[in-house]
């Protein structure tokens, strides 16, 4: 039996291939995103026969029913998910033959109220867990993606659904969802799967005196998240559109953009951007979390065109999109120096080392980033908030920061849209400042 995990490294999570040995294949919390699964089961010659979620995801549209849709897979989830396209509903105890294998769902609610782990038996030998967003490594998933007003009590169904879990042999193999760079809790750095007797050993949350501590240790770690998780549990409930064809980004003129009212988003990596781009687009670089910030960040109401390089993949580009729910209306063709051809304007955003900062700073990275070091008298407001935030920067000369320069140029973009000016972004982060400069971060 092998156990096949598939990273997404954008996400910081992790769907599983598991080979039945018998020509099938079951996947679990796979993303709409399905060319590593199939890539996966192509190698070793599977069909998929069973794509189980633990949850109603809200970081990613699920593959499950695209699943159904192309390969015949039987679609396992929660009966009390009330998904509403075909799927075999099961709840707390029920099993699933998967032909020499078995699938037991353990009901484990906290992240969501429908959440299912699943045991993978051999007879009467458990192998491993699924546990999705329950128990994962180092940690527990958030329990706030609901509304607040169950946030509580979903931490301490989570806290329950830990102790469940926590009861079964040291040896069983912890596949959980969520890992590293997931917005749903994960330590960074944190291995990607882990054993029972592993968490039991080394988990804060599982060394947690009782159930008031455990909350309030819990929900004490809950950092900010995309504004999309608020609406992509109802889309996989509803069912994602089965697509009929790969997504992909059409080609457009510049005068068939502009007449679109369209949002510009600029892929190209920040010193290309900084040297002359489309006034007013959103600079999201590409790279691994571009999926999350694009979430977060692009306008779900008015048509979104991409501007990238010659060498970045566009099929990469429209993925990333779709496995979220945005379907871009296409992109420029030619790029920029199409829209330079085409006569129109560009605008430019200064790049300055660590040892040139001066004046007033801004820092955009995440509250847990900011408090750990940052420089004397900085601003901070943190790059998801900066939309709703935009009053209150100051319009005055500005040092906008981040950890390497990607997000504090994601937030120039949006600083300069918004009017401000005489705008630099600092290539480099806070260590960067202070080898440069030798002076002492501050903390808090």
């Amino acid at each position: 039996m092998t156990v096949v995990p598939l990273v997404d490294e954008g996400l910081g999570n992790s769907s599983y291939l598991v080979d039945l040995e018998d020509g099938r294949a079951l996947v679990v919390d796979v993303s709409l995103d399905l060319r590593a699964a199939s890539a996966a089961a192509e190698r070793r010659g599977l069909t998929v026969a069973f794509a189980a979620d633990t949850h109603l995801h809200a970081d990613f549209l699920s593959g499950a029913r695209q699943l159904s849709a192309s390969q015949g897979a039987q679609v396992l989830a929660s009966a009390d998910g009330q998904r509403e396209f075909g799927h075999r509903g099961l709840r707390d105890g029920d099993e699933v033959d998967l032909g020499g294998l078995r699938l037991r769902a353990l009901g484990t609610p906290g992240h969501t109220h429908e959440h299912l782990s699943f045991l993978l038996l051999d007879g009467d030998r458990p192998l491993g867990v699924f546990t999705g967003g329950s128990l994962i490594v180092g940690a527990a998933a958030r329990t706030d993606l609901v509304s607040p007003d169950q946030t509580e009590a979903l931490a301490r169904a989570q806290y329950a659904s830990l102790q469940r879990l926590i009861e079964l042999p040291d040896d069983v193999a912890v596949w959980p969802t969520h890992g590293a760079g997931s917005f749903c809790s994960a330590p960074p750095g944190a291995d990607r799967v882990s054993t029972i007797g592993r968490e039991k050993a080394t988990n804060p949350l599982l060394r947690v005196d009782d159930e008031d501590a455990f909350v309030t240790e819990l929900l004490g770690s809950l950092g900010s998240f995309p504004s999309y998780f608020l609406r992509l549990a109802e889309v996989n409930r509803r069912g994602p559109a089965v697509l009929g064809q790969a997504p992909f980004l059409r080609p457009l003129r510049v005068d068939a953009m502009r007449s679109m009212d369209a949002e510009v988003i600029d892929v190209r990596p920040m010193a290309d951007f900084a040297a002359g781009h489309v006034p007013g687009a959103l600079s999201i670089p590409l790279r691994a979390v571009f999926v999350s910030w694009l979430g977060w960040l692009a306008s779900g109401d008015r048509p979104l065109v991409i501007v990238r390089r010659d060498d970045q993949d566009p099929a990469e580009i429209a993925w990333q999109a779709a496995k979220i729910g945005y379907h871009l209306a296409g992109e420029v063709h030619g790029g920029l120096d199409a829209w330079i051809a085409a006569g129109q304007p560009t605008a430019r955003l200064q790049v300055i080392g660590p040892g040139e900062v001066a004046g007033a700073v801004l820092d955009v990275r995440q509250d847990s980033e900011f408090e750990a070091g940052h420089l004397p008298e900085a601003e901070h407001i943190e790059l998801g908030s900066l939309t709703e935030r935009l009053d209150d920067v100051r319009r005055e000369p500005l040092v906008v920061m981040c950890g390497h320069g990607e997000r504090a140029m994601t937030a120039a973009s949006l600083l300069e849209r918004a009017g401000h000016r005489e705008l630099a972004v600092l290539k480099g982060g806070a260590p960067d400042w202070a080898a440069a400069t030798g002076r002492d971060l501050e903390t808090g």
